[in-house]
């Protein structure tokens, strides 16, 4: 049998069967991802509402929380702008982290969603208490026993009944007549020195 017959016996590979089938594995690989995040979200759900009650009793005229689930490939809990909450790879593991000026900090991590809502609840109300104490303009010392002290001088000091006035001034312009005698003084020496310098007598 010629080559040419055996070619022809093959089928003929078609383009349209090659963009099914990746079509498919793309459709498989995003019913995938959908079903994690699908997960993700449902796990953040029921951290939510464990902690529904707390997030009730915040009084309504702090606006410093957002308490909402984001969407997206890795749906997160926000508690605030700074800090939300997540799961890790085994997705199963509640990571509560909030952002700082030196990188990201874990503030409670663990399986058990009442733990990481008991983290949550205690940084809800430290939140709460520092607000209040920024409102009330309060702010704890710096060091054990360091006391800030208050200034009570807000004003520059007036000047005392009875001195007069044209002291001040008589004592300004002989300061002013003190410096400029010392300058002419100090001119007419360096005048001096140039001129023996360069052999002129008097």
């Amino acid at each position: 049998m010629s080559d040419d017959k055996v070619s022809a016996m093959r089928p003929a590979r078609v383009l349209s069967d090659a963009v099914r089938d990746v079509k498919n594995a793309t459709a498989d690989r995003t019913d995938v991802v959908v079903d994690l995040r699908d997960a993700h979200r449902m796990r953040l759900e029921l951290l939510a509402a464990e902690l529904e009650p707390v997030f009730a009793d915040v009084p309504k005229d702090i606006d410093n929380f957002d308490f909402t689930i984001s969407s997206g490939l890795q749906p997160r809990l926000w508690i605030d702008a700074v800090s939300h909450v997540a799961l890790g790879r085994d997705r199963r593991t509640f990571r509560f982290v909030r952002d700082t000026r030196i990188g990201r900090v874990v503030l409670a991590e663990s399986t058990d969603p009442k733990r990481v809502a008991d983290q949550v609840t205690r940084y809800i109300a430290e939140r709460i208490v520092e607000r209040q104490q920024m409102m009330d303009g309060g702010a704890d010392p710096a060091l054990p026993g360091f006391a800030r002290e208050t200034v009570a001088e807000a004003e520059p000091p007036m000047r005392r009944l009875g001195q007069p006035v044209w002291s001040n001034v008589l004592s300004g312009f002989g300061l002013l007549v003190a410096g400029a005698v010392a300058g002419i003084a100090v001119m007419a020496a360096l005048y001096w020195l140039r001129l023996a310098a360069t052999g002129v007598s008097f």
